[in-house]
This record gives structure tokens, sequence and C-alpha cells, in this order.
């Protein structure tokens, strides 16, 4: 009996308020840098063809990081259990398709420097569903709305400095800049409006890694009937998706950090709340600002004043970041999270001792692997198929890059995903 319990795996008694505060700036980190591939969009290729590319790396992700971390059988278990929340996932799906199409529009029209800040008003959409559909900061005191209100809001403001410093003011502004700005803006609503599933979900007690798989099925339907509209049915979508094969390989690479920034960003989302986890995922602007100046070299013509901008915006950004994070829920608050659970339980007929405990990151069934099954292997395989078959046939870009600070960087995007990786198994075994 004593080996038994030495050798059971201990879990971490870190709160989940730090771990889903480090989720968020993990999800920031990853979701920055899948963005460098929308470069693309300026090299002449269609904004449709560049999110198709990135969904369809996003759709092998999300079920390829499901199984290859929990297994078939916990995400079927899952699903199963709570299929009322199976609509609910595939609608943000369907969002997060029209929103990430609407962003590689913006990226043509008026850059990404532009584009970034303006869809990140998400933040905002978030936190306002989050107060009045999930009881986010109700019960909180004077300080902590003024922590989160005031973070979110420096990191809006924050990223609307960077984007004066960057912009091209050569370009001017024409019917096509402002095209671009409200694609921007349409797709920050979308993107805000996209966290309700995502809340709904997890005070439901459903897991993360559930939830993207039956996503996916909603971005990839959508983007293949938008796809469908756009180049006058699915026979020319074909062609057209063929003829780019050489370049499909980078925003399918984009896709998939996406999920894994995505994931990170579910479970900030479940831990503590779309009002909170959103806006500190929103400094991803840092990092795709870090990919543009260090990496692409685009600001190499900047004046001392823009400089001079970028650091006075991106200091601003993270302290509204460090704002949110000290703005740990009081015990009121978290009473009345606790009521929003229980409303859900009782509307769809849960356990709701269950679903707390689940909510709590205390999954039951965690320490309780289920056997793999066969298949497995083969969805595995068949994405790394996928990865070798795309990059096989990949054109070489004419773009200057700098090789070293790209080195510097994907080390830096690979340090998050093992530190906070074990952080989130060691607390709650990715429940």
């Amino acid at each position: 009996m004593r080996e038994r319990l030495a050798a059971a795996p201990v879990r971490s008694t870190m709160s989940l308020h730090k771990l889903g505060v480090i989720c968020a700036l993990s999800a920031a980190v990853w979701l920055g840098s899948a963005e460098a591939p929308t470069k693309l969009v300026t090299e002449g290729f269609s904004p449709f063809l560049i999110s198709m590319g990135m969904v369809m790396g996003a759709f092998v992700a999300r079920w390829t990081l499901p199984t290859v971390l929990k297994g078939t059988g916990f995400v079927l278990d899952d699903l199963f259990d709570k299929p009322h929340l199976i609509v609910w996932a595939v609608l943000g799906g369907m969002l997060w398709a029209v929103a990430n199409t609407l962003t590689i529009f913006a990226v043509r029209n008026v850059g990404l420097s532009i584009a970034f800040p303006l869809w990140n008003t998400n933040s905002l959409v978030g936190l306002m569903w989050g107060c009045l559909l999930f009881k986010e900061l109700r019960g909180s005191r004077a300080r902590d709305w003024a922590k989160v209100l005031g973070g979110a809001a420096a990191i809006i403001f924050g990223a609307a400095v960077l984007a004066v410093a960057t912009a091209d003011r050569a370009s001017g502004f024409s019917g096509k800049a402002s095209i671009g700005i409200v694609a921007a803006l349409s797709a920050g609503v979308l993107l805000g409006t996209m966290y309700i599933p995502y809340r709904k979900a997890y005070i439901s007690g459903m897991n993360p890694l559930s939830f993207v798989t039956v996503f996916t099925f909603g971005e990839l339907g959508t983007i293949l009937t938008l796809g469908s509209i756009f180049y006058g049915g699915p026979t020319h979508l074909v062609s057209a998706l063929d003829s780019a094969r050489p370049m499909l390989f980078w925003p399918f690479l984009g896709g998939f950090c996406w999920v894994i920034g995505d994931l990170f960003q579910n479970y900030a989302a479940k831990y503590i709340g779309i009002g909170r986890g959103i806006p500190l995922s929103n400094t991803n602007q840092l990092w795709g600002l870090a990919w543009g100046a260090l990496v692409f070299g685009e600001f190499t013509a900047l004046t001392f004043s823009g400089r001079l901008l970028i650091v006075a915006g991106s200091s601003i950004m993270i302290a509204g970041a460090i704002a949110i994070s000290l703005a740990a829920p009081p015990r009121l608050e978290l009473e009345n999270w606790r009521a929003a659970m229980n409303r859900e339980c009782l509307r769809y007929d849960l356990d709701s001792e269950q679903v707390a405990a689940l909510v709590a990151g205390e999954d039951p069934a965690a320490d309780h692997p289920r056997n793999r099954r066969w298949w497995e292997i083969l969805i595995a395989s068949a994405a790394f198929a996928i990865f070798v078959w795309l990059a096989a046939g990949r054109r070489t870009l004419h773009m200057a890059l700098s090789i070293p600070w790209m080195t510097v960087l994907i080390v830096g995007t690979l340090i998050p995903l093992g530190t906070t990786g074990m952080l989130l198994w060691r607390r709650t075994r990715f429940s």
C-alpha cells in the first residue's frame, strides 16, 4: 500500500488564478507567432486561401493534440456527457472562421500593425459578455474592477500607440483602408462574442481539449462554405487550393501554432474567466511586433520618435497585463461564478458537485487514464504526413528574414510550451 502511494503522481498546489494567468501569457506568445504567416497576403495570395490554410492547420491540430494528450476515449466520453455543448462549440468555430478571414482582409488593406490592435478590441467585448452573462467581476472590490477594466483599457491603448508608431504614413487613407479598418473592428466583435461558448462550456465542466475538437468542425465547415461562394463553387475552390499548394505550408503551420495558443487561452478562460484571460492573451501583439521588427525588419527606417512610441506602447501594455494579473477574484465574486455554474447545471440537468470538481481542475478520472486506441497512432501519423507533404511542395519565399532573430523567437516560443504544459499537467492533468 505504501509503495502504491509513493508511486502515485503528486499534484501541484498552485492557485488556479496564477495558473490561468500563466496560460494566458503563454497563449499570447503562441497567438502572436501564429500571425506571422498572414504576411503572405502582402505577396499577392488571396485572403481566403491564407485563411483556409490556417483553418486546415487548425483542423489537424484540434484533432491531433487532444488525441495525444488525453486520448479519443476521454474526448468522446466528455462530449457524450455534455451533448448540449456540442452546438455551442460548433457556433464558436463558425465565428472564429469568419473573424479570421476578416483579419486577413484587414492585414491586406491596412497592414498588420494597424489591424492587430483594432481586432484586439475583442478584449472589451469579451469583458462585457463575461460581466453580463457569467457574473464575472460581480462582487469584486472597486480596486479589482479598476485593475481589470484599467488593465484591459491600457492593453488596447498601448496597442493603439504601437499602431501609430509602426503605421506607414506614406500610404495615406483611402477607401481600401477604410474597408480594412471595418474588417478589423468587425473581427474584434466576432472574436469577443466567440468567447461566450468558451465560458459556457467551462462553467459546465467540459474539458478544453474536448471543446476544441468539436470547435474545429464549425470553423472548417464555415471556411469551406465561404470559399466555395467566393470562388464560384467547390470545383473552383479545389483548383485554387491546388494552385496555391506551394505556399499552403506556411498558413497551415500558422494554424497549428494558433491552436496551441488557443488551447492555452481556453485554459485561461476556464480558470480566470474571459474578462481577465482574454485581455492578457491579447498582449500577443507584443510578440507579433517582435516578429515584425526583428525577423522581418519592418521598422528599420523608423524615426527616433517612432521607436520611443514603441517603447511607450509596449510599456503600457505590460503595465495593463500586470494590473490584470494581480486582480485575483475575491470570495464574493467566486460565489457569483458558482451561481452561474449552478444555473447551467439546473438548466441542463448536470451533477453540480461533479461539475464543481471539474471547474476546479480536480477531474477524478484524470488519475485513471483510459486505454489508448490503435487508431490514435494513425491520427498522429496522418498529421505528421500532411506536414511532410506540404513542406515537400512548398515554394521558397523571397522575403528578407533575420535567421538569428528567428531562431531566438522560436526558442522563446517553445519555452512556454514546455513550462506551461508541465504546470497544467501537474496541477490539473489537463482537466
